[in-house]
């Protein structure tokens, strides 16, 4: 039984997950230790207290943070002992007991490559020089100092791997923003929150956009007051993680126990007077029991719409157009469209929350909750496109009807729910105990539009209409291990099961009644349902410090899924270290990415009439399992699998100047494509084998997901750092980071049924979205002065060209020119606590390249200024903004 149309079952479930949650946090543990450690961290050129601090065992994951005064306390099992500490922006120090201490340890400002990370090695935490894989590690500072409105905008213009932008026109991917790492597509991306697995989004990416036919991880729902930092592995990991890493893995660390509360506001509009947005975040800390903490974030987040359309104007008006049409027409040279950013409302609350249990262990748990509305626009039905609804006499008068612009409205909820028990089970043993429960879903809703099939029969039609939703939940039990059996020789190991369950809900009968709705069709009966799977895995890793300079490391691991079989990952890593300051790093690996439930069941149809049938026939996007997707030959999806291989370099040429350059090869296998629409071929004489099978299962036309590519990435990410240059009243920071990207298409696998007649079941304009519609290069250059009483920032973002796939053939594809975004910030302290902030994005007023007629893509030169298949920085123009930021 469908537990959202069943409330009992809906307690019982979250009722099962709380009471689990409330036994982990009494379950009695008797670990003692032989000693503790106390102290105090302080930034050293300020003298201010510095929580979040992380204190660590060196070897070990053993360790814990300073509190909200700077002070900590950490057990021990014995002596000697080596204590790391570090913190975002700061040198880690190492300091060596031989008894129970309390000290005072001032950490100085310092590279980036001394800061300890915990994503990309299970078995215990490394510096970032220290570690075998390229790691990016991004304050919430710098996240938020580029002025950008959201966590995935945010990344776009700090990591040049990583790119996001708003979709116009495409339904619901208007409203979640397909966002991914070198270009290899939303579902390569394993995101983490404090090292748990996010849950995917309930929407699956189906217009002609970058991402199209993928699932990816909701951005979105996490608030950037919320996050600590965070953690970027550029490197395949799924040895380590299991599916979907194939590209990278973000890691999300929440904020713990912070020094201050923070109380934000902030608001900005373009320069056009469009798109207004208001944004305000409170953040604080608050003492739990004996030693924990409670951080809760609240968030809200409003932005107005903008609207980047052409002004075709008569030259689209048909060559027997009615008065009424051509005065409609020269009144509205836009015809009526709204091409940009959705209007959008959202609210976030975030908790996160530790207590001590016992002398060594933890209890954790966190909790987010966002609920975000949205509504985009379709295209405008101009009056000439829909004479049927105006001959009805239905909105206006035959002879003054203006056509209508059906809105596309998503009500989207987000929640993750984590709850686990960290413990040390002394002799350098540590495990991690952890129940996960996330959940995405999205409704729609269709307004100012109309059931033309409805109104033909009867006369008249609602003008709002509930086509339904989607929703995907997962539960997640994870038990893992590390183990150091000394400096050289650490090992992690784990189990994890998960549950994952994806809803199809019905719309309302009107929504799906003959054609649907007019742009969005409801889902039908036969098209809704619930389906789940489980999956279970294992893995291990070692590492092996064989002397201070070189590391080798090993990992395995192995996962079977109900729904398609088993897959088994391996990893090899290695780094040489080149004296105090650099290193050599390599790793070869393999990797899986499993199909989504969605791209298994999705069903999305709708029901045409053809004149050679008596019944309307079905055409639009079938399930994996459906009869006429299997008579074409079109196996069962089973999992992508990849090949990683990845070698660069690190150095520090000083304290304040560091540099690292990566390069990678991502082969990837069997990838799972959505195809293009496959129907009748353009001899009406003849009826071609493919189109018996489609005319024998009722269907005309048909598109469906697939494993059917093989695809090769290759590129190199560049980073230079140079900190703390003196300039007399202020010091600067100067940064630059590159990324070079090349995605081939090697091979389209085509079932033989439709290849013997000549079908393509993947057209270059859909080879275009995965090979040239993200840049191929971006530079991101960034200068941060920083002063007593203010700071200025300055960052340059170069996109690389892309092109445009045209439809007609490569003669008329067209190349969009590389463009630079340059963001100017200037922030004013008025006191220690109370700043504030004002910024111009987009400083003068940049705009990718107008799209040609002679591409043939969807009303290019028209209602179109700017392609949407393609992205680059977007189509806002320049933005202004101002904040204001008090801590207390």
């Amino acid at each position: 039984m469908n537990i959202l149309t069943n409330p009992y079952l809906y307690m019982k479930r979250t009722l099962r997950f709380n009471m689990l949650s409330f036994i982990l946090m009494f379950i009695p543990l008797a670990i003692f230790a032989q000693g503790t450690i106390t102290g105090t961290i302080t930034e050293a050129s300020t003298s201010n207290p510095l929580p979040g601090a992380n204190i660590v065992i060196q070897g070990t994951s053993t360790g814990t943070t300073s509190d909200f005064d700077g002070n900590f306390t950490l057990n021990v099992d014995s002596f000697p002992v080596t204590i790391v500490i570090s913190s975002v922006g700061f040198e880690s120090q190492e300091l060596t007991f031989d008894s129970s201490q309390t000290i005072n340890v001032a950490l100085q400002d310092g590279l980036e490559l001394d800061e300890v990370v915990i994503t990309g090695n299970r078995s215990k935490p490394r510096t970032i020089l220290d570690s075998p894989v390229p790691i990016d590690n991004i304050g919430v500072e710098e996240l938020t100092s580029g002025g950008q409105p959201t966590i995935e905008s945010m990344l776009t213009f700090k990591v040049p791997s990583f790119n996001a932008q708003n979709q116009a026109i495409s339904d619901a991917t208007a409203h979640y923003d397909p966002a991914d790492l070198r270009g290899l597509g939303p579902s390569r991306t394993l995101v983490l929150v404090n090292g748990k697995r996010k849950n995917q989004s309930a929407q699956v990416f189906l217009n002609r956009t970058p991402g199209k036919g993928e699932v990816g991880i909701d951005l979105k729902s996490i608030p950037v007051a919320a996050i600590e930092r965070v953690e970027i592995l550029r490197d395949g990991a799924s040895a380590q993680y299991g599916s979907d890493a194939i590209a990278g893995v973000i890691n999300m660390v929440l904020k713990k126990d912070v020094q201050y509360s923070t109380f934000t506001t902030k608001t900005g509009i373009t320069s056009e007077g469009d798109g207004f947005n208001f944004a305000t975040d409170f953040n604080t800390s608050l003492g739990f029991g004996e030693g924990g903490f409670v951080n809760l974030t609240l968030g809200y987040y409003n932005q107005e719409l903008t609207n980047r359309a052409g002004t075709p104007g008569i030259a689209d008006l048909p060559s027997d157009a009615r008065p009424n049409e051509i005065a409609w027409a020269e009144n509205n040279p836009d015809l009526g469209m709204k091409v940009g950013q959705p209007d959008l409302e959202k609210g976030d609350v975030f908790v996160n929350l530790s207590h001590p249990i016992g002398d060594n262990s933890e209890f954790y748990t966190f909790h987010g909750y966002t609920l975000r509305t949205g509504r985009s626009f379709a295209y405008y039905r101009a009056p000439y496109w829909r004479r049927d609804v105006a001959d009805a006499g239905f909105i206006t008068a035959p002879e003054d009807f203006q056509g209508y612009q059906p809105t596309f409205e998503t009500r989207i909820k987000d929640n993750l729910n984590v709850a686990g028990i960290n413990m040390d089970l002394g002799d350098g043993f540590n495990a991690d105990l952890s129940l996960t429960f996330g959940k995405n879903s999205v409704s729609y809703t269709v307004n100012n539009s109309v059931n033309r099939d409805y109104l033909a029969d009867n006369g008249t039609s609602p003008r709002t209409f509930n086509p339904g939703g989607y929703s995907l939940s997962n539960v997640i039990g994870n038990l893992d291990f590390t183990k150091a059996f000394s400096e050289m020789v650490s090992t992690s190991f784990g189990f994890e099961y998960k549950r994952e369950n994806f809803i199809s809900n019905e719309g309302d009968p009107l929504s799906y009644y003959g054609g649907g709705s007019d742009s969005f069709a409801g889902i039908k009966p036969e098209e809704s349902g619930e389906w789940d799977r489980n999956n279970f895995a294992a893995y291990a890793g070692l590492d092996f410090d064989i002397n201070e300079d070189l590391l080798l490391g090993v990992a395995g691991r192995y996962e079977d899924f109900s729904d398609f079989g088993d897959n088994f990952s391996w990893k090899v890593s290695g780094r040489y270290k080149l004296g105090d300051n650099g290193a050599l790093r390599a790793s070869y690996g393999t990797g899986f990415r499993a199909p989504t439930l969605h791209q298994r069941h999705l069903t999305n149809s709708q029901y045409i009439i053809v004149a050679s049938s008596p019944e309307p026939l079905l055409q639009g996007t079938l399930a994996n399992n459906n009869p006429a997707v299997e008579a074409l030959g079109v196996p069962n999806l089973f999992a992508e699998t990849s090949k990683n291989l990845a070698v660069g370099i690190t150095y520090r040429v000083d304290r304040n100047f560091s540099a690292s350059l990566d390069f990678y090869q991502i082969k990837v296998d069997d990838r799972v494509l959505f195809s293009s629409q496959i129907g009748s071929d353009d001899d009406d004489t003849t009826t071609n084998p493919v189109e018996q099978i489609l005319e024998d299962n009722g269907v005309v036309a048909v598109q469906f997901f697939i494993n059917a590519g093989d695809t090769k990435t290759t590129g190199a990410d560049l980073v230079l750092n140079y900190r703390n240059i003196d300039m007399g009243s202020g010091i600067l920071h100067a940064s630059l980071a590159a990324n070079f990207n090349k995605t081939e298409i090697d091979a389209i696998k085509t079932p033989d049924a439709l290849a013997d007649n000549g079908y393509d079941i993947f057209e270059r304009i859909e080879k275009g979205l995965i090979t040239s519609a993200r840049p191929r290069s971006k530079f991101i250059i960034g200068l941060d002065y920083l002063a007593d009483t203010f700071e200025i920032g300055l960052y340059n973002t170069l996109f690389g060209k892309v092109t445009i796939t045209s439809p007609l053939g490569e003669e008329f594809d067209q190349e969009l020119s590389s463009k630079l975004a340059t963001d100017l910030s200037l922030k004013y302290k008025f006191t220690d606590k109370l700043s504030v902030t004002g910024i111009v994005n987009n400083l003068f007023d940049v705009y990718p390249d107008v799209t040609k007629a002679s591409t043939g893509t969807a009303q290019a030169g028209s209602r179109f200024v700017y392609s949407s298949e393609v992205q680059q920085l977007g189509q806002l123009g320049t933005n202004f903004s101002i904040g204001l930021n008090y801590r207390f």
